[in-house]
């Protein structure tokens, strides 16, 4: 299906240059963690999906993240696919958190949206209040999961997230945001970049870099 700009611009996923962030000092002593997906980069191998259910424990028919492949596009030498992914973009206003009855979704001291296991019911509120419809039960431990860019399992071991450790073509970017040094503060200030669902005001931290091709067919 061809997409006009204006319904693109219209969607939300318009390019935007990410503003120069701005830190004062007293943000400078909390982290605040973002990741960068570079779609031009992807080559849809979806080694950061089976890295993510391996080193998460996840069962073979869920995933905290999925590589969505479209096409193919063009003709002859020109035939290609293109790549997206889909993951919890830890808003900075969360809708999960404001819906849940029993308080299981947080924000930790990083800006990650975390979830309390022991406090989640499983009633699926947040789940219908994602706006990227990224999260599931669970059918093992019965709790919601999803994506929270490996807190437990690589962070806190002083790693990078799973998916940013396999990806072949380093399409992924993990870092603080009050960093002014760091690789995504500097990636940010000079890539043109994105993020869904701009226009609903939660503030996601999943920037993306647009196909090189563009996103307009």
């Amino acid at each position: 299906m061809k997409v006009t700009r204006r319904q693109f611009l219209i969607g939300g996923t318009a390019c935007t240059i990410i503003p120069v962030l701005n830190v004062t000092a007293e943000d400078e002593s909390s982290r605040n963690f973002a990741m960068v997906y570079d779609q031009s980069k992807c080559i849809g191998c979806e080694r950061c999906e089976q890295a993510c259910r391996e080193t998460n424990d996840i069962p073979a028919s869920y995933s905290r993240l999925e590589i969505i492949r479209t096409g193919p596009f063009g003709e002859g030498e020109d035939r290609h696919y293109r790549f997206d992914r889909s993951s919890c973009v830890h808003c900075e206003t969360a809708p999960c958190i404001s819906v849940c009855p029993t308080g299981a979704p947080y924000r930790d001291k990083d800006g990650i949206v975390a979830i309390h296991q022991e406090r989640c019911v499983g009633c699926k509120y947040c789940v219908a209040a994602c706006p990227s419809k990224v999260r599931h039960l669970n059918p093992v431990t019965k709790v919601i999961d999803k994506c929270d860019f490996c807190r437990t399992s690589k962070l806190a071991k002083g790693e990078l997230p799973a998916c940013v450790e396999v990806c072949p073509t380093k399409a992924l970017v993990f870092g603080d945001l009050n960093d002014h040094n760091s690789e995504i503060v500097q990636l940010l200030r000079h890539k043109q970049t994105f993020r869904d669902k701009m226009y609903l005001g939660t503030r996601p931290k999943l920037y993306k870099i647009p196909h090189g091709r563009g996103e307009v067919i």
